[in-house]
């Protein structure tokens, strides 16, 4: 975070070497940003970056800083130029943060506001303009989507960037337990929204993106309407070039740990998904393979201009294994690959029929349980979690829960100190759990839970619901993507997920099924063209085939009559 000094002692989650104003909202420490000494942010990079041809972002975090709750600092109303008055009196940073929600993984650093008071908003209404003023086109929220949302502060930031002369791109972070039906809840607010956890150069954070590509895609969720323009789902930026490592305040100091197959696999599935392509490394040492990959015309033609875009289902793949061929399909007409189910406690939106399912059980001891109900012909004893009022909070504290009424603390046992916990204390990454977990029993709002008549159990701290899923869990298979180009190509890829070399195939007539605008008509050849190994395959009547190396992939042109 540039706002935070760097000298020994801060960190991610440290608390007092943060740069507010009088205001209490973030400024950039000058001595790290000597040009925004006097009160002028990040006003001179801005114009700097602009002289480039090139557009200035910011990554801020939820709400209001834990420094300017504790500096109890004056709010600035935007409207008079001077502090904001209320029910005849001034209204302070104490006024509207609520302590029991701040970042579960940032706890000494952010907190939400409480924007049902008008001083809230105002707050809000401050920084954002402060963030347009300095000439900012690009803001990535964090900490207010996945299973730390906050739809209040999504909403209200989202009014007062669409009140701007100029459009700013808004952009929700992280993904954890991003669910499409949680994503409709901010359509039409923002510009694109985080739907995994954060990606990193490690292949298992790679391979996790491919069921979370799929369900938002089929969700129809890509490209529809968002803030003053369209609204994509975000698979995060791309860690390729020259790094740093996770959490570390120095750097960036080594290369991508992906191979070039893996690097390939990665950039190709961003495009088929039209998922923002935003690159991660170093600007100033770009290397050429990395910045071939970037600026890869394919690939921005599909990114920019496809079509149709989906996980295709029809692709058969052989892996060749101590001399014997075993055949491996993803089809849904010729059988999946075999996976792995296992029972987990996920999140999503309330209004998901899914979560609806938690009941209340009494035992002979009269301890009460809060149970989830399987299928009645189910012979299994039911999930239950063990149910105990939440410790009593602050009196400002009081105010929100009164408004949330969670209240319920879910124990893993009746004589355990853990409880069920809606976020994770720490920031994950995409291949780890995004679902809920078990920590020390504390009074933040992520452990505390309201049992619902109509069987949801809703979380304080964001607002979703938990629910008992059913996770297929898969080390490797095949996947394949289909699209459409503006100048009626078909875009196929294959993705070999395996640890061996696999021979993938796709038949002509299968992949004209799929297509909407080709399903009625009788595809007689294709001409096809291969793009990571510039390869023309010349006319194809049946089936496209291609040996595809280990956690690689292969990205056909076809043009068909």
């Amino acid at each position: 975070m540039v706002i935070r000094k760097k000298i020994e002692g801060a960190y991610t989650d440290s608390y007092g070497y943060d740069v507010i104003d009088e205001w209490g909202r973030m400024l950039p420490d000058p001595g790290r940003w000597p040009s925004s000494r006097g009160g002028k942010g990040f006003s001179e990079v801005a114009q700097n970056v602009h002289s480039m041809g090139l557009k200035f972002g910011i990554h801020v975090m939820r709400g209001l800083s834990k420094q300017a709750f504790n500096a109890n600092t004056l709010i600035l109303d935007t409207t008079t130029g001077k502090a904001y008055e209320e029910a005849g009196r001034e209204w302070r940073a104490q006024d509207i943060g609520i302590k029991e929600r701040a970042c579960a993984w940032m706890t000494n650093g952010f907190m939400s506001v409480n924007t049902k008071l008008g001083a809230g908003r105002a707050f809000l209404r401050s920084l954002y303009q402060q963030y347009a003023d300095w000439g900012v086109d690009f803001v990535k929220h964090d900490c207010v989507f996945g299973d730390d949302l906050d739809l209040d502060e999504i909403t209200v930031v989202s009014e007062v960037l669409n009140g701007l002369k100029r459009p700013i791109v808004y952009s929700l972070s992280p993904g954890t337990n991003a669910k499409p039906t949680m994503a409709k809840d901010i359509s039409g607010l923002v510009n694109m929204y985080r739907v995994t956890g954060d990606d990193w150069d490690d292949w298992n954070d790679v391979s996790a993106h491919f069921n979370v590509a799929r369900d938002f895609s089929a969700a129809k969720l890509v490209g529809v309407k968002g803030l003053k323009g369209k609204l994509w789902p975000d698979l995060d930026m791309l860690p390729l070039g020259w790094l740093t490592d996770a959490g570390s305040n120095l750097g960036p100091h080594r290369n991508c740990r992906l191979n070039l197959d893996e690097q390939r696999t990665q950039v190709t599935l961003w495009s088929m998904v039209r998922s923002p392509f935003i690159f991660g490394g170093d600007m100033r040492k770009i290397d050429d393979t990395t910045f071939n990959l970037l600026t890869n015309p394919t690939l921005l033609e599909i990114n920019w201009f496809s079509s149709n875009n989906m996980e295709f289902h029809y692709v058969t793949g052989s892996v060749s294994s101590s001399g014997k061929h075993g055949l491996t399909h993803y089809s849904k007409n010729e059988g999946k690959t075999s996976v792995l189910e296992t029972k987990v406690l996920a999140l999503r939106s309330c209004k998901d029929v899914k979560a609806n399912g938690w009941s209340t059980k009494v035992l002979d001891n009269d301890v009460a349980r809060v149970c989830w109900e399987e299928n009645s012909n189910n012979r299994t004893s039911p999930f239950c979690l063990y149910k105990r009022k939440a410790p009593s909070v602050s009196e400002g504290e009081m105010v929100y829960n009164h408004q949330s009424h969670g209240n319920l603390h879910l124990l893993v046992t009746e004589r355990t100190e853990l409880c069920f916990s809606a976020s994770s204390n720490r920031k994950l990454t995409s291949k780890e759990s995004s679902r809920g977990s078990f920590s020390r029993c504390r009074s933040h709002a992520s452990q505390m839970w309201e049992l619902n008549n109509n069987g949801t159990l809703k979380n304080s701290y964001s607002g979703l619901c938990a629910s008992l899923d059913i996770v297929k869990a898969s080390s490797g298979g095949v996947r394949s993507w289909l699209a459409t180009g503006r100048r009626g190509e078909i875009y196929l890829a294959f993705f070999n997920l395996n640890n061996q070399v696999t021979d993938m195939s796709a038949k002509i007539s299968d992949i004209a099924k799929a297509i909407p605008a080709r399903r009625s008509s009788n595809v007689a050849t294709c001409t096809a063209r291969e793009v990571w190994s510039a390869t023309n395959l010349g006319a194809i009547k049946d089936s496209v085939s291609m040996s595809v190396k280990a956690h690689g992939c292969a990205l056909f042109v076809l043009n068909c009559n």
